[in-house]
């Protein structure tokens, strides 16, 4: 059974984000997250992506990260793996997801989220503009430094990237980070970085992280970290 996008679609209008639900809703699921437990870092990360490229990069990061704790749930616009999704989220198990998804697709598993009362800890939408990466991300102090790194992978291999940060909860103005392309080769790294930081958080990656690789990404996605 396939999704209705018209429905996914809906509420997708709010500010911030360039359309994604970034204002109340989602500040108000952020809610207060504490430092994660040794348990809780230990635990198996399930990543959520569907099958494009952008994915793809994702989850090399994420696996270089994570290892063997790495499990892989793949969407591709399936209601029934999303209703068993949302199962997994109400079954009181604990439970840390992280993903990489479309604009729509992202929309529906935050608010399933929510409505599970799980934590996110990180939310970022991201898109290319004349070959310059953009993201607006928010975050908690769970995943505090996880920005900062990213930059730092991207400016190493070259990417032209421009970052917003904002913190859950802060009155501050977001966070500017950018720097200029020094080539195009490797333009889709900061898909591989965010998985990296994602599938780190709260714990040690364990392997470095990857080697740059020449992918070709358009289009917008949504990352996120969530805490059940």
């Amino acid at each position: 059974m396939t999704i209705n996008r018209r429905f996914l679609l809906k509420g997708m209008a709010l500010s911030g984000l360039a359309g994604l639900a970034m204002a109340g809703p989602v500040r108000a699921l952020a809610g207060q997250s504490s430092a994660p437990s040794a348990a809780a870092a230990a635990r198996p990360v399930l990543a959520l992506v569907s099958a494009g490229a952008a994915e793809s990069v994702f989850l090399r990061g994420a696996q270089a990260a994570a290892g063997s704790q790495l499990q892989v749930q793949r969407f591709d616009q399936d209601l029934d793996r999303l209703l068993s999704f949302e199962r997994q989220l109400r079954s009181g198990q604990p439970l840390r997801v992280i993903g990489l998804l479309d604009d729509a697709t992202a929309t529906l598993v935050l608010d399933m989220a929510r409505s599970a009362g799980a934590r996110v800890q990180w939310l970022g939408q991201h898109n290319t503009v004349a070959g310059v990466t953009q993201h607006r991300l928010l975050n908690t102090e769970v995943a505090e430094g996880c920005t900062r790194q990213i930059s730092r992978q991207l400016h190493a291999c070259g990417a032209g990237f421009h970052i917003a940060e904002e913190r859950q909860g802060s009155l501050a103005s977001p966070r500017q980070l950018s720097a200029p392309a020094r080539g195009g080769e490797h333009a889709a790294e900061w898909a591989s970085a965010i998985g990296y930081q994602l599938a780190s958080l709260g714990g040690r990656p364990a392997k470095p992280a990857p080697a740059p690789a020449s992918t070709v990404l358009s289009g917008s996605f949504v990352s996120f970290s969530i805490e059940a």
